[in-house]
């Protein structure tokens, strides 16, 4: 903890703060028994935050807690990427350096980039994920560290973060779910204005259940004058009170610095008298340190200050003594108090007094680059030179420090640092322009072989600002920065480098959602053309090939992934190869080749993993499962996905996690799974860090829940996922499954006019031939939102018909959709329970199919179907059947918690006691054959054959059976049954 030198004007004793100290002892309490809290304490300046935290600290650690403090820094010279975290993982590798080194094992060289205590941080792949990835492992690293011992991990002056650990932060408060950890943030809320970056991340995380935010507020007049008695040793005069708590407002700071000044001075006037009142050496060092940072190192201090040792000491304890500074011993450094003193001696410099002292801490770490620690010299030199306005010396500088903040994966900063770089561009003196080192750029390979001349130009800094404002999802920047960029460029001279210009706009107008990114793609295939071969060239085939994918442009995009691979690997770039590869998989399996598709994302999958591209891997994960889950093979789809969300976790993959988990959720919905669809598409939104998969997720969730009848909790979520998707350039896997969801809300609600609107909407936009997938249970939902109108509507009963005849039926999945499609538009035709023979076929056929499927609320639903025509067909009917058939659907929709789905069947369903006598349990006629051969120990094979039935007819029996007895097993269901007699001993395996 920090140490100062304590004066009459701070109070010895602690004062007020009872409820906010019960708060965080209970999280703390909640923290050690392995649940994560998360708290934001917000106040104005001078509140008394600090004090509270310092408190709670040292409570916590008499508690046996390790508490880690990192303190946000001023935006400006020192702002370091992630400084507070850096400061806190320093002191949790002081106090649990045996923990922090197992922890850390196998990733030193990704955690050096926050503590470079743990080795060199190498410079690693920079692409959409490289942030992500560092979050994912302090995330773990955090979690391993608090499985054993309660951790508190304290981060003040939220206010001052930089973009990076805001972003870190955030990733923090959405995914710790394990460990005994306590995250603590602090922050200005009077400095929260309306356009402050903070506020939109305290909006995000009140949207969280597991952040809790606290406000401090401002002491109470009896609250001061237990303060001023603790400042003074004596209680006050009762007029002194007044004053004091008049002129303060309660503010604990102002108290302190009123109780020490009999002045009618402004307060502002107020902070500086005692900086005034100071020896004229001691005023000069305070000022330095004002602008020097918000931490500054006595031997840098030293340098700056130009005095001899004697006199430097006798200055820093008079403004020590005089309680304006204090002094750390970690680093053996400076700070004032209270940043509001710092804040206002700042203010209080002439401009050209600010750019002398600036040049001069410039000069003086220039000369000696071991006055700062290591981490921050480059960023604080930077600093140092753009404030002091000199732009030959700030532009290599800042570049350099634009490099380490990309390293540091602080893409944010990176950005940042490169548009500072592009303004000292024009003023920086030529001849240091053309000195720049080509090694400050990354190569992003805009130019062909041989083709760079001399140094980095105007347009490779526009490119490197470009891909850092995507990869720290500045895209709105990033999208301006490359437009600024094409202006320039003569697209005659530099053909290629525009091109990967154009690339990079069609990202990120994608991105966006700002236009679907095809004139841009074509633009760069068309500026490549002719052109000596090049990777922009091969990147931009690969996109345009997904491009045609996402979209099922059907033959054409076909044959743009095949060139795009024959061009991959020709050029040898396996990665863009791989993509492309990946692409043509997903294209054959839509076009028909259901084998060949497949066989080429396996062959990818395994190729991408042998070769370290776990990008080109991760993708596979994504889309295979997709793909087996089109045509019914859900096992193996759960199973893909299960082993894809255990690969991109341990490669840090996290918008591929993201995506995996989406998927998840829609497989585990459609075999049933209702509950791990939630949990599924909860770890989504966890997550974060991708709109589109954060919308799939919180769709199934509005698809469950509309299935239970929770309508309003259905509609939010939808609206969530409209959100998340955003307006332009939906793909046909959002629009067609929002269609849907939007169609059964409406006819949840009975708004049939609503809901063929948005079916209407959906058709005429058009169903593209590979979105077989999402086009079948979108007509059943029409046709279904036509029979619970009572009057269809003939004109959507046909259109509905001939886009049925037009959709594909290549796996049994879709041809059982197809016969629930004609089983429900001839009821639909011929009215509600016509209980025709030709009805009960056509249910018979529909149920057939789908007892062959893993879908058992599609089940349900067609065996729902086929009691009503069995119930409506009176004498001709068969009662028996239509019972079993009802107790299936009511079983099923009892385990999914499907609400409408029981009442429905529950309409239909006899009297229990006047078809089931004598057994006491409901069981049908059906389930009492099955008994008898689970009490003999057989298996459901077994059963099927003995009965004639398919395996899935058994099993769903034998579940019945489990639910009726209210047993868990097999072996208790024997039990009971011979113990109520109802199997006989013949019976027993």
């Amino acid at each position: 903890m920090l140490r100062g030198v304590e004066t009459r004007n701070v109070s010895p004793v602690f004062v007020g703060r009872t409820e906010e100290l019960r708060v965080l002892g209970e999280a703390l309490g909640r923290a050690d028994a392995a649940e994560p809290q998360a708290l934001l304490l917000g106040g104005e300046a001078g509140v008394g935050k600090t004090r509270l935290v310092e408190e709670f600290a040292a409570a916590a650690t008499r508690r046996g807690a390790v508490v880690a403090v990192g303190g946000c820094v001023e935006i400006g010279a020192d702002g370091l990427p992630f400084a507070p975290v850096s400061t806190a993982l320093r002191v949790l590798r002081r106090e649990l350096p045996g923990e922090l080194a197992a922890a850390a094992a196998g990733q030193e060289d990704e955690l050096a980039r926050l503590l470079p205590e743990l080795g060199d941080a190498v410079p690693g792949r920079h692409d959409d994920e490289g942030m992500a990835r560092l979050f994912e492992l302090i995330a773990r690293l955090l979690e391993e560290l608090s499985a054993a011992r309660t951790v508190v991990l304290v981060i003040e002056d939220l206010h001052w973060a930089d973009t990076s650990t805001r972003h870190l932060l955030a990733y923090l408060l959405r995914t710790l779910r394990t460990g005994r950890l306590l995250v603590l943030a602090t922050y200005r809320s009077d400095d929260v204005h309306r356009r402050h970056p903070l506020r939109p991340l305290l909006a995000e995380l009140d949207r969280l259940r597991t952040v809790r935010r606290v406000e401090l507020g401002r002491f109470s007049r009896d609250e001061v004058a237990r303060q001023l008695t603790g400042i003074q040793g004596a209680a006050p005069a009762s007029d002194r009170v007044d004053e004091i708590y008049r002129r303060s407002d309660g503010n604990a700071f102002f108290v302190e610095e009123l109780a020490c000044s009999d002045s009618a001075d402004s307060l502002h006037d107020l902070l500086l008298v005692r900086v005034e009142r100071l020896p004229d050496e001691a005023q000069r060092v305070v000022r330095i340190l004002a602008e020097a940072g918000s931490s500054v190192e006595h031997r840098l201090l030293a340098a700056v200050a130009e005095l001899p040792e004697d006199r430097l000491d006798e200055a820093l304890r008079a403004a020590v003594g005089a309680n304006l500074l204090l002094t750390e011993a970690e680093g053996n450094c400076y700070r004032f108090r209270h940043s509001l003193v710092r804040e206002a001696v700042a203010d209080d410099l002439l401009p050209g007094e600010r750019a002398r002292i600036n040049r001069r801490l410039a000069e003086a770490l220039e000369a000696d680059p071991t006055l700062v620690a290591p981490d921050r010299r480059v960023t604080r030199l930077a600093g140092y030179w753009y404030c002091a306005h000199d732009a030959a010396k700030a532009l290599p500088a800042v570049l350099e420090a634009a490099l380490e903040a990309s390293c540091r994966r602080a893409y944010a900063e990176q950005l940042h640092l490169l548009e500072r770089a592009l303004e000292l561009w024009d003023i920086a003196p030529e001849e240091v322009r053309d000195g720049l080192r080509a090694a400050e750029f990354e190569d992003m390979s805009l130019r062909g072989p041989g083709e760079r001349s001399g140094g980095p130009d105007y347009v490779d800094l526009l490119s490197q600002a470009t891909v850092a404002g995507r990869l720290c999802g500045e895209r709105d920047r990033a999208l301006k920065l490359a437009r600024r960029a094409l202006k320039l460029l003569d697209e005659n001279r530099d053909p290629l480098r525009a091109a990967w210009f154009w690339n990079q706009t069609s990202l990120l107008v994608q991105a966006q959602a700002r236009g679907d990114g095809r004139a841009e793609l074509d633009r760069a295939r068309e500026l490549t053309r002719g052109l000596p071969p090049s990777r922009v060239r091969a990147w931009v085939l690969a996109h345009s090939a997904a491009w045609a994918m996402v979209r099922h442009q059907g033959p054409e995009a076909i044959a743009s992934a095949e060139h795009a691979v024959e061009y991959a690997r020709m050029l040898g770039a396996l990665p863009a190869e791989l993509n492309a590869r990946a692409t043509l998989g997903c294209l054959l399996f839509h076009s028909g080749d259901v084998a060949g598709g497949l066989r080429e994302l396996y062959a990818v999958r395994e190729e991408a993993v042998a070769a370290g591209l776990a990008d080109q891997a991760a993708r596979v994960y994504v889309n295979l499962p997709s793909e087996l889950e089109s045509v019914g093979r859900y096992r193996e789809a759960v199973a893909m996905l299960e082993e894809g969300a255990a690969f991109t976790k341990s490669n840090g993959l996290v918008v591929s996690r993201a995506w995996v988990h989406a998927n998840l959720a829609e497989t585990l919905y459609s075999v049933g799974d209702w509950d791990g669809a939630l949990r599924a598409d909860e770890k989504t939104q966890r997550i974060g860090h991708a709109a589109k998969p954060q919308g799939i997720g919180r769709l199934i969730s509005a698809l469950v829940a509309l299935h239970r009848g929770e309508v309003e909790e259905a509609s939010g979520l939808l609206e969530e996922a409209r959100e998340l998707f955003g307006t332009s350039d939906r793909l046909p896997q959002e629009s067609l499954p929002m269609a849907r969801a939007r169609l059964l809300l409406a006819s949840a609600r009975g708004r049939t006019d609503e809901a063929r609107a948005a079916l209407l909407g959906a058709l005429d936009a058009g169903l593209p031939p590979g979105a077989v997938v999402y086009g079948w249970p979108l007509l059943l939902a029409g046709v279904e939102t036509e029979i619970a109108a009572g009057t269809a509507d003939e004109g959507v009963l046909e259109r509905l018909r001939a886009v049925g005849r037009r959709l594909a039926t290549p796996a049994p999945v879709w041809q059982a959709y197809e016969l629930w499609l004609r089983a429900s538009l001839r009821r639909a035709r011929d009215g509600a329970g016509a209980g025709t023979g030709a009805e009960v076929d056509d249910w018979s056929g529909a149920v057939a199919a789908f007892e062959t499927l893993e879908r058992p609320y599609d089940l349900a639903r067609v065996r729902l179907r086929l009691a009503e025509s069995l119930v409506a067909r009176g004498g001709d009917g068969d009662p028996e059947r239509a019972a079993e058939l009802l107790d299936l659907v009511t079983a099923v929709a009892r385990h999914l918690r499907a609400r409408p789905l029981a009442e429905a069947a529950g309409a239909l369903l006899p009297s229990r006691a006047a078809r089931v006598p004598g057994d006491g349990f409901g069981l049908t006629a059906r389930e009492r054959d099955v008994l008898p051969l689970v009490a003999a120990g057989r298996s459901n094979r077994q059963i099927a054959d003995a009965l004639h039935i398919s395996p899935k007819t058994a099993s769903v029996h034998v579940s019945n059976i489990l639910a009726k007895l209210g047993v868990a097993t097999r072996g208790e269901a024997a039990a009971l049954a011979h113990r109520r007699g109802l199997v006989g001993s013949g019976d027993r395996a």
